[in-house]
């Protein structure tokens, strides 16, 4: 019969319907792709950097000047950004409505110059360079001290969200702490409160002493686990095994742990369901400014959160029962999930 779930982490309830229960071949993605742009019109191929607004950041093979060909990862600012910089935040009230100034940053992270190369078809090494654009980006975004949550996701397919299908990610810099985050950051920090440890560590401690039934692989400092809590089929969480509040704070030999670990994650999901549309965001810890009026804002982060990724395969619609309850239907039991991705066979040396 179905089950209700709730993880220890967000106070949200999920239903496994084991008796809508679906295999892998029943969910083979047919993504509606949009007839993709050929390299010569795509604004993110070498040759047509002037389709682009001036790159912020670039890792390029040997020499070659800024906006030109020869770069391997390539960041711009989006061109239709949602927030834009502004001089101050003009908070404001209209009666019972707050409104402020829609500051932030919206940046594109142009993960290869292939056209078709996707993460998991890249190199690890090339998954490292894009990871090493991801950090380099925060934490200069971070130097803003309005900006107060950065946000890393990607989205893959045209049901994910994806506009364009050269690879890329995005970064948007908010002014304000969303609430979903927020939500965990408050979990955490109880969490610490009452028993002095990490309740993602001890996630991770439970989910390996319970037999690993939803652990899909535990790898290279990484552990990648279906969610007990999984609001969509095969959906899957990339942890650190050691502890870490910011993911902009990892060493050499973390980032290519997490480059390896990540490429495998993906490529188990896309050989195991065609290819599928995917959510993937990024969980970690806000810029710790220091706030007017609030010396405790967020003091302990380095102690109580982990940062981890999410990546949500679209392969269910959410629909009105979900819009009206703040619940998902999930009916694939990320047990189930676990053990047909740990069967993926992966090419030798990945």
């Amino acid at each position: 019969m179905p089950e209700l779930r709730r993880g220890p982490i967000t106070d949200r309830w999920v239903i496994i319907a084991v008796e809508r229960a679906k295999r892998p071949s029943d969910l083979l993605s047919q993504d509606e792709k949009e007839a993709p742009l050929e390299p010569a019109e795509c604004p993110f191929c070498p040759g047509n950097e002037a389709k682009t607004p001036p790159e912020l950041f670039a890792i390029r093979e040997g020499g070659g000047g800024a906006n030109t060909p020869g770069w391997r990862v390539r960041v711009v600012p989006n061109k239709f950004p949602a927030l834009e910089a502004y001089g101050e935040l003009g908070r404001a009230g209209i009666g019972f409505f707050d409104r402020m100034k829609g500051v932030g940053a919206h940046e594109v992270v142009i993960e290869s110059p292939d056209h078709r190369s996707e993460l998991a078809d890249l190199p690890s090494e090339h998954v490292r360079l894009v990871i090493e654009a991801y950090i380099q980006r925060m934490r200069e975004l971070m130097r803003n001290h309005w900006f107060r949550y950065i946000l890393l996701f990607r989205n893959h397919g045209a049901a994910a969200g994806a506009s364009l299908s050269h690879p890329h990610s995005q970064i948007i810099a908010t002014p304000i702490i969303p609430r979903n985050v927020r939500d965990r950051l408050e979990a955490a920090r109880r969490y610490y409160d009452d028993k002095e440890r990490c309740i993602f560590c001890d996630l991770l401690i439970q989910e390996l002493t319970l037999g690993g039934e939803r652990i899909v692989e535990e790898s290279d400092g990484y552990i990648i686990l279906a969610p007990y809590d999984s609001r969509f089929p095969f959906e899957l969480t990339v942890f650190p095994k050691y502890h870490l509040h910011d993911f902009t704070q990892m060493n050499e030999g973390q980032r290519q742990g997490l480059a390896r670990a990540l490429k495998r994650a993906l490529l188990r999901l896309k050989l195991l369901l065609n290819d599928p549309p995917f959510n993937m965001v990024l969980q970690t810890s806000p810029n710790p400014v220091p706030r007017p009026g609030k010396p405790g804002y967020w003091a302990t982060l380095q102690y109580d959160y982990h940062w981890h990724i999410e990546i949500l395969p679209r392969l269910t619609r959410v629909a009105g029962f979900e819009w009206g309850t703040g619940f998902y239907i999930n009916p694939v039991p990320p047990e189930e999930a676990a053990k047909y991705l740990r069967g993926v066979k992966l090419p030798e040396g990945i």
